[in-house]
């Protein structure tokens, strides 16, 4: 399969090297000049625009072609990985002339489920939003994705899925056009109150009546404790690399966006959510030194290789 990738980032790097490790052929472009030379050096094929893109993948799809009408192939693949927001639309605006119904297009981003839905509804191909999740380790390991769109489409990128996940079992279609970031965003919610619950209990352990190696009491539990996951290996690294005491990691919690989606559709849904609106306030209210915020200052360093805010 020929997969063109628009944004060469973190995650879109891990998707063009998972893809071309599977087998499969890669364009890859990026608005950093360097960021598809260095996509090239893995082996993908370098585009200079998205037009190129859609033309490369063209010429690809023409040359698989049974006999000499290429309209009889299958469309374009295109996996998008870019910032949620405008330059999602600014990167479709600019694929939408060189689209058909035969095409694929994936926004592998953290957009609004709203937003998916919109974006389906215009899109001259087939739209499939991605709910990505498993951060840089997911270059070793594959990614957890959940998708929304056609079953058609989904099933014709099956094997680019299959590539970039951790296998057949790390990826599913959700359901229709939107369900993907849906399930994405409130993926993102409970992560916020693992968290949470995370920092407030080390947080306890921190400041309570012993003088505790927090880096033993993490790996402890998580070897075989009912509260084993991976979070809790990442909190074991962070007191590792960081001292019981976090150094000087400072108490102030970035992000928030996918979180305050998830509590304002609780909201619109009537259905309590305490424990991710409480994390999504200490988030917010990071202002006053907790021993808890620092930890998931630290953790989204972890998972996320998000920078870690420190003090002064």
């Amino acid at each position: 399969m020929q997969l063109g990738v628009v944004g060469l980032g973190r995650m879109g790097r891990i998707v063009v090297d998972r893809v071309l490790a599977a087998g499969h052929d890669v364009v890859a472009y990026d608005l950093d000049p360097e960021a598809t030379a260095a996509a090239v050096e893995s082996g993908a094929m370098a585009a200079d625009s998205i037009g190129d893109v859609c033309d490369r993948l063209d010429d690809e799809v023409g040359e698989s072609a049974d006999g000499d009408d290429a309209a009889d192939a299958e469309g374009k693949r295109i996996w998008m990985m870019v910032p949620a927001g405008d330059a999602v639309d600014t990167t479709l605006s600019r694929l939408e002339p060189h689209l058909t119904d035969r095409d694929v297009v994936v926004d592998g981003g953290n957009s609004h489920f709203s937003d998916s839905v919109r974006r389906a509804e215009s899109c001259p191909a087939a739209y499939l939003d991605c709910g990505t999740s498993g951060g840089p380790a997911g270059a070793d390991l594959g990614f957890s994705l959940m998708v929304g769109g056609p079953e058609w489409a989904y099933e014709a990128m099956t094997p680019v899925f299959d590539a970039v996940a951790t296998g057949p079992e790390g990826h599913d279609r959700m359901g229709p056009a939107g369900s993907g970031h849906y399930v994405k965003m409130v993926h993102n919610g409970v992560e916020y109150a693992l968290m949470q619950a995370y920092g407030e209990g080390f947080e306890l352990l921190h400041r309570g009546e012993y003088d505790l190696d927090l880096e033993s009491v993490a790996r402890t539990w998580n070897n075989g404790a009912v509260i084993r996951s991976w979070l809790l290996e990442l909190c074991e690294e962070a007191f590792r690399e960081e001292g019981t005491d976090l150094g000087d990691v400072a108490d102030r919690v970035e992000g928030g966006s996918t979180g305050t989606w998830t509590v304002q559709e609780a909201l619109e849904q009537e259905v309590p959510m305490p424990l991710v609106y409480q994390a999504l306030a200490e988030r917010f209210g990071s202002r006053d030194d907790r021993f808890a915020r620092r930890l998931a200052n630290r953790l989204r360093y972890g998972f996320g290789r998000h920078e870690v805010q420190r003090t002064e």
